[in-house]
């Protein structure tokens, strides 16, 4: 069988309805950057840039895996990411795909090179809060960012698979969806893996790989990667987490998120995952200095102070119950929805 290559794409394709070759896409490509709207011109520059006579793209890192930064990566990788999704999840040339994530990012770039690599009839719509809106159209596979799933609970009835990723899904948002008629899965990857080269259904414990990725752990306990398909090096995570078996691991929290309270280490996402039923807000916990602890644990929740807010700690264990709670009316994000935490902390001190 010839090998898939960038320069491809599927006979099965469609883009907004419409059959489209290689030639159509870029006249359509220049189309939408003369005439089209902000997130209309940013598909046509990236269209232009996947088929120019580079074998390769640059990309801006989320920093996942430390400072942002540019990476080049290979159109073939990316090409052998959107086969491994196509296999992982049981997509199917002319299976109808939505498009609502922004280009700027690694996510929204696989969704374009998804659909013509794999033959998907997909329809784009302005990367908005609520992407279903106004849209009766039922969908094969949806990518979106938690935020716009949260908003499009009513509409997912016409949704058959969804992956949420680029941020991390809050408890009461996937108990949410665990309930819906989608097959749900939350995602794990980055912007070095080529998007997700992990995914678990919601409600799931352990994450499991896509084809050809094998996994293990650094000597701080840190997710180590090795998909030699969408990249050349190993790559080191800041997650730490917990490797089941070959296929399959937990993700236990950020090393960088870790508080040393007195010589204890604490993992907020863990006591996250016990303070989760009992409080509605947004919330999250961290570290702030401390004279006598080093560092002192603090409960941070979205909005306003309500009489009625008592939060109660009995879940937790001794050293992991917060010394203090704050309430923030507003959390401040990364573009792509990751709430900044650290900015929240440094601004409580």
């Amino acid at each position: 069988m010839k090998k898939l290559s960038y320069k491809n794409v599927h006979n099965l394709f469609k883009l907004n309805g419409f059959h489209l070759d290689k030639q159509d896409l870029c006249r359509v490509s220049y189309c939408l950057i003369k005439e089209g709207d902000e997130f209309e011109k940013s598909i046509g520059d990236f269209l232009l840039d996947w088929f120019d006579e580079k074998s390769y793209i640059d990309l801006q890192t989320s920093g996942t895996t430390g400072q942002p930064k540019i990476i080049r990566t290979e159109k073939q990788a990316m090409v052998n990411s959107a086969l491994a999704t196509g296999d992982f999840f049981k997509l199917s040339p002319g299976d109808k795909a939505l498009y609502c994530l922004p280009t700027k990012y690694i996510a929204g770039k696989m969704m374009l090179v998804r659909s013509f690599i794999l033959g998907l009839d997909i329809d784009f719509v302005a990367p908005s809060s609520h992407p279903l809106a106004n849209n009766d159209t039922i969908y094969d596979f949806v990518a979106m960012v938690p935020l716009q799933a949260q908003n499009s609970l009513a509409g997912l009835i016409n949704v058959k698979k969804m992956i949420v990723g680029g941020a991390k899904m809050s408890k009461p948002l996937e108990k949410k969806l665990s309930k819906v008629s989608t097959e749900v899965y939350e995602t794990y990857g980055m912007t070095e893996t080529i998007t997700h080269i992990a995914a678990k259904k919601v409600g799931d414990k352990a994450f499991s790989l896509l084809p050809d990725v094998q996994i293990s752990q650094n000597e701080k306990n840190c997710l180590v990667i090795d998909a030699p398909k969408v990249s050349s090096e190993s790559i080191i995570t800041n997650d730490l987490v917990e490797i089941i078996n070959g296929n399959q691991f937990v993700f236990l929290g950020r090393i960088d998120n870790v508080i040393n309270s007195g010589g204890i280490k604490l993992i907020p996402e863990q006591i996250e995952e016990k303070l989760s039923n009992g409080i509605h807000s947004r919330f999250f916990v961290g570290g702030i200095p401390d004279s006598i602890l080093g560092e002192k644990l603090v409960l941070v929740i979205e909005g306003e102070k309500q009489a009625s807010d008592e939060v109660s700690f009995e879940m937790l264990d001794k050293y992991e119950k917060p010394k203090e709670v704050f309430y923030v009316i507003k959390f401040t994000e990364t573009e792509n929805g990751k709430v900044r935490r650290k900015d929240i902390l440094e601004n409580l001190k």
